[in-house]
């Protein structure tokens, strides 16, 4: 028998002083199986990073289908940020830069990291629509410490810093910029 998702009910407060955004959003997050809590708390700080009211989370993490993990679309269905996780790889990431206005991916793994950016490097700077986000490892499993089955988190964004707490713990987090939207 299949093991099934684990359910996260996530309350996050969002003080983006970057973009003027503040508000507060309650979150369903479907942690599958094969997902750890790293993985599943960089999907929310990217989240955070992008929130919008029409930001969505898809159904399924572990489906085979062409759809964004995390998306932004407009009222007519077209995609306007595509957010995937992890190292993909350029032919997945070209199909979705055809497929959206922007498209981020938030990288993250410590020391493998450099090693795929020195591999995919080249290839990615052509996808004038992608970029992409290191997130540090030690930030990654400082975020996987405030996972519980109910979260309340308060997450603050100032001058391309993040602060996250959950009212006893927080963390520091600063994202580095690997790639940047180009204008080409």
């Amino acid at each position: 028998m299949a093991t099934k998702a684990t359910v996260i009910k996530a309350q996050l407060q969002i003080a983006d002083m970057d973009r003027h955004y503040y508000q507060d959003h309650s979150l369903t997050l479907a942690q599958h199986p094969s997902e750890n809590e790293a993985r599943l708390m960089v999907r929310l700080l990217a989240f955070a990073l992008n929130a919008s009211d029409s930001l969505t989370f898809v159904r399924g993490l572990s489906t085979e289908s062409d759809e964004p993990e995390l998306c932004d679309r407009t009222l007519s269905g077209e995609t306007e940020l595509w957010v995937e996780f992890g190292q993909s790889d350029e032919k997945w990431l070209r199909k979705a830069c055809g497929r959206s206005k922007k498209v981020q991916l938030f990288t993250y793994g410590g020391r493998s990291v450099p090693i795929w950016w020195q591999q995919n490097e080249r290839a990615l700077q052509r996808y004038n629509n992608l970029q992409v986000w290191e997130i540090p490892e030690a930030s990654v499993q400082a975020m996987a410490g405030l996972v519980s089955r109910t979260m309340t988190l308060q997450c603050n964004i100032s001058e391309g810093q993040v602060w996250l707490s959950n009212g006893t713990d927080n963390v520091t987090i600063e994202p580095v910029l690997l790639k940047n939207y180009s204008t080409n």
